[in-house]
């Protein structure tokens, strides 16, 4: 049976997005936007929205946050940085943004605590989470780098990312020079960046060890608006040719020619634009976002991945352009590709909190239980970003996810109560209610019996207004503890 739109709108929104409350919904219908199409475009031209969301913090209606200083301090203090990303995702008009803001964050892999332990807590954070405008030096954090860059260019994002101080701190870039030229990022660069493994060989990653010698930092200004910065240090650049095992340039050519110092820095973008136009990069790029928007359970479907590539290469690296392909794509749309993908944690949390609701609710009470989901935001456990999939699924991280589900619905209790009553006239009806709020996977017959046996467990079932709020969050709480809610 074909989808409905609603139904094909909440798929599109838990995949382009975090899932959507009853009251977005809503606004989708009364924009004229509840057919696919139209809602596509409409995620995909983000760029015309403010991107106001920040505005919103600490204001009623809004999902809550807990400021360990009274007033939320994310430029400086890491867990704030971590709410005030939780909360961009559960009220964003820009859902896709953030999106792929997560996607990049998990491809680029930079962690808070290495950077802490060379520079302090509170730089780190800055150097992590601070946005221009709240800051005395106008700095830009690694995230606020990655949502700009979400959907642009990938061979920009890639120079921005080797010239982001959180990136030079992470792989140690700020000690690369031609005395004692560092590996980290050349190595990451073509290994988790870029081409992938098998491409390149240990002689290609010296070459660019030595490409990027002098791409150093630099302690700018005074005060509070004192900051590192991206420095070429030409006297700390190694000078010499070099050769690498596949072309840098288009007509072949596998050397990066011998460059003054004061030249040097065209090393490093030649070796960039290589790498991006490697034909291993586009692939490689195509298949991680077709696993991310269609299908991560099954087997891929080869020509949609070749098809990505090629808009890759034809676009000159723009990201958007291979999104919007695969959020239009027939595959997107089938229904045999719903519900193939298991969520991330923050995805879980953050669709969770958005439909199962947010009044008193503060997302600063998640990131404890995300740790023990195994995410902890601005902090991947190594270069090579978090397992995916199945990997999330430990049985401490379950259990973290069953009782987050439980923390969430018990606080919901009588808004879930206000909001149900008078479509809960009988367990069916309250059971139908649920599952056409929070939109879990279906379920077999067994599983759907045994939700309702759980609304008549007790004695009989009248619909008062204690029963519809004790079962109600009671089989909410079930219901987003469950396996078929894991899936997205």
């Amino acid at each position: 049976m074909a989808p409905s739109r609603e139904e094909e709108l909440q798929h599109l929104l838990r995949r382009a997005g975090f899932g959507a409350s009853e009251a977005e919904i809503d606004q989708y219908a009364r924009r004229g936007l509840l057919g696919f199409s139209s809602a596509a475009a409409h995620l995909l031209t983000y760029q015309e929205l403010p991107d106001d969301v920040d505005d919103a913090i600490g204001s009623v209606g809004y999902v809550g946050v807990t400021a360990a200083q009274g007033r939320l301090a994310p430029a400086v203090n890491i867990n704030d940085a971590r709410q005030r990303w939780l909360f961009r995702m559960v009220h964003s008009k820009r859902p896709l943004q953030e999106k792929m803001t997560l996607f990049w964050h998990n491809h680029f892999a930079t962690a808070y605590s290495k950077i802490a332990g060379d520079v302090g807590a509170t730089e780190a954070a800055r150097m992590m989470a601070a946005k221009p405008s709240e800051d005395a030096g106008s700095v830009k954090g690694h995230l606020e780098l990655l949502r700009e860059h979400a959907l642009g260019n990938f061979r920009d994002l890639l120079v921005a990312i080797a010239q982001d101080p959180a990136m030079l701190y992470w792989l140690d870039g700020r000690t690369n020079v031609r005395a004692r030229p560092q590996e980290n990022f050349a190595r990451e660069l073509m290994e988790l960046f870029t081409m992938g493994v098998d491409t390149f060989t240990e002689n290609d990653v010296y070459a660019g060890a030595r490409v990027f010698t002098g791409w150093n930092l630099l302690r700018s200004g005074s005060g509070a608006a004192a900051k590192w910065v991206f420095n070429y240090n030409a006297a700390q650049h190694e000078t010499a040719a070099k050769e690498f095992s596949f072309p840098i340039y288009p007509n072949g050519d596998r050397v990066i020619p011998a460059r003054s110092g004061a030249a040097g820095l065209q090393d490093g973008l030649d070796l960039i634009e290589a790498v991006a136009r490697h034909p291993a990069t586009g692939p490689r790029l195509a298949r991680k976002l077709y696993n991310y928007f269609i299908n991560e359970t099954d087997p891929p479907d080869q020509a949609l991945i070749d098809e990505i590539a090629g808009i890759y290469y034809a676009r000159d690296y723009e990201i958007e352009p291979m999104v919007r392909r695969l959020l239009l794509s027939s595959q997107f749309r089938d229904p045999a590709n719903y519900y193939k993908r298991f969520s991330w944690p923050a995805e879980f949390v953050v669709r969770a909190i958005k439909e199962a609701g947010w009044s008193g609710f503060s997302v600063g009470t998640a990131l404890t239980p995300m740790v023990n989901m195994g995410q902890q935001l601005l902090e991947p456990p190594d270069v090579n970003g978090w397992e995916l999939g199945r990997g999330w699924f430990t049985t401490g991280a379950m259990l973290a996810r069953m009782n987050f589900a439980s923390q969430l619905a018990t606080n919901q209790k009588f808004n879930l109560r206000d909001s149900f009553r008078g479509r809960a006239a009988s367990p069916d009806a309250l059971l139908e209610t649920a599952m056409a709020r929070l939109t879990p996977a279906p379920y077999t017959a067994t599983s759907r019996s045994a939700l309702i046996d759980y609304i008549n467990a007790g004695g009989t079932y009248t619909a008062s207004d204690t029963q519809v709020a004790n079962k109600g969050a009671g089989v909410v709480h079930l219901i987003i503890g469950s396996g078929e809610y894991q899936l997205i």
